[in-house]
């Protein structure tokens, strides 16, 4: 007689029941969700959540987020972070927090991958060009085109658009919507995003924190005795690194990566430590008791506590000063406007030079979003090759500051 497998097939049903018994009465649950705008079947091993994190994992614009910028140009160095680094950093620390916190992790570790991809190329840069360029035809914000890309531009079904995504999920991604701009699917809008949310849009500032410090002193922008002299973290941080490895620091002055490393390890553990505690303090404060409590109460219950707030908001202070202010990221800003610029308008008065799928799209978009959606998914590298190939020699870009040229190479 063969012998009995003490384990059990971890099945659907099996995953919603031990998320009703372990998840927090806050969370969102699996079995709670309003569903598909299309009808499917339920998968027979996954929630519903865990199924709409790998329909995103999957997606093309998933994968493009390799060859998008977050700060720097993708071809400017190996080790700068590109949107995909990026929202996998994210989806780290949303989880851990989730986690914590006794969260839904898939749903969160979901909008962490999803948060960024309707980003065009060139990072913000490219999203204030396409807005500037689109405000006569109803703007452009990387926010309302991830939604657009998730229920329009992707493709996996021949039976429905999009990736069908959960309601709340795509509810969601839709976290600085205004009241004017909110979906009409979605009325009303609630106070406020389900808490997986809060937690996603506070992992994404953390990680960026972090590895926005980490990549400008890579590149020369500022110096680690800047950071010491005007951002209490830093401090903070070296003290912890010294309390924990006496005489590394010392020893460590000729191995800048390392150290840098380890310090900026240190700073993002603080932050992170101290954002679970305060959430659960807020939510015990609040008594919220589901998931619709969370989205009618009077505040956000995702943040910082009242000690560690000015400290972020210092560090913020001092990013935005030195490194998203650099003279290298304003001319940066300029040359993505004039290669979208050069773009929008070649393919605004030459449209069958886009892709066969995005020329049917004009008679269903109108042109000029058809475009728009057209450049918002390229990738850096795939706007420049057009470019060249459309409107001649790509505009040089400047880079003023002899140490980011170097780094840059």
């Amino acid at each position: 007689m063969p012998s009995q497998d003490p384990f059990i097939l971890s099945d659907r049903a099996t995953r919603e029941s031990r998320e009703a018994a372990q998840l927090a009465p806050y969370a969102m649950k699996a079995v709670d969700s309003k569903g598909r705008a299309h009808l499917e079947s339920p998968d027979p091993h996954r929630t519903i959540f865990e199924r709409d994190r790998d329909r995103i994992t999957h997606a093309t614009a998933f994968r493009r987020l390799q060859y998008k910028t977050q700060v720097f140009l993708n071809d400017e160095g190996d080790h700068h972070r590109t949107r995909l680094s990026h929202s996998l950093e994210v989806c780290q620390v949303a989880r851990s927090v989730a986690g914590v916190l006794q969260l839904n992790e898939p749903l969160a570790e979901a909008l962490s991958l999803a948060h960024d991809i309707g980003h065009p190329p060139f990072g913000h840069r490219g999203e204030w060009a396409l807005n500037e360029f689109m405000k006569p035809f109803g703007g452009f914000r990387h926010n309302a085109q991830v939604l657009r890309v998730v229920d329009l531009l992707e493709r996996r079904s021949p039976d429905f658009p999009g990736l069908n995504l959960t309601r709340e999920l795509r509810e969601s991604l839709l976290k600085h919507e205004t009241t004017e701009d909110w979906p009409a699917e979605f009325m009303p809008k609630p106070k406020h995003p389900l808490l997986e949310g809060q937690v996603t849009d506070l992992a994404d500032s953390t990680a960026y924190n972090k590895h926005d410090i980490e990549d400008g002193l890579a590149a020369g922008m500022f110096t680690e005795e800047e950071l010491e002299e005007s951002v209490t973290l830093w401090r903070i941080a070296r003290e912890r690194v010294d309390e924990r490895h006496p005489g590394f620091l010392q020893r460590a002055e000729s191995d800048a990566p390392l150290r840098i490393s380890r310090l900026a390890n240190e700073l993002i553990g603080v932050c992170i430590v101290d954002l679970c505690r305060s959430t659960h303090q807020n939510v015990l404060d609040a008594g919220v008791s589901s998931p619709d409590d969370v989205q009618s109460h009077d505040t956000m219950l995702c943040g910082h506590s009242k000690d560690m707030k000015p400290h972020v908001a210092e560090l913020q202070k001092f990013l935005y000063r030195v490194f998203y202010r650099h003279p290298y990221l304003q001319a940066f800003r300029t040359w993505a406007r004039d290669v979208l610029g050069g773009l929008f308008e070649v393919y605004r008065s030459k449209p069958a030079e886009m892709s066969p799928w995005y020329l049917q799209w004009v008679e269903t978009m109108g042109l000029e979003r058809a475009v728009c959606d057209y450049l918002a998914g390229m990738t850096d590298r795939f706007a420049v090759q057009e470019y060249r190939r459309l409107v001649g020699d790509v505009p040089p870009l400047e880079r003023p500051n002899a140490a980011v040229s170097r780094t840059l190479r």
